[in-house]
């Protein structure tokens, strides 16, 4: 009994840690997936939204009190 209990314990460690490979290992399938069925479909390409942020473009002002101003 007690070998049965060991060999269970090891197994379930065993599932414990490929768990999650396999977790991975499934998603990494379900992108490919997707990437291959977006590559038959053709070149859709997806609309730019219009509430997406864009980056400022601030002017930059140098440091008033900086030591390389004193030329």
């Amino acid at each position: 009994m007690n070998t049965f209990l060991s060999y269970l314990a090891v197994a379930a460690l065993f599932a414990l840690v490929l768990l999650p490979a396999l977790g991975g290992l499934a998603r990494e399938r379900r992108v490919d997936r997707e990437l291959r069925d977006a590559r038959r479909r053709g070149g859709e390409t997806p609309r730019e939204t219009t509430d997406a942020a864009r980056p400022v473009a601030a002017a930059r002002r140098p440091y008033v009190r900086s030591w390389a101003a004193r030329t």
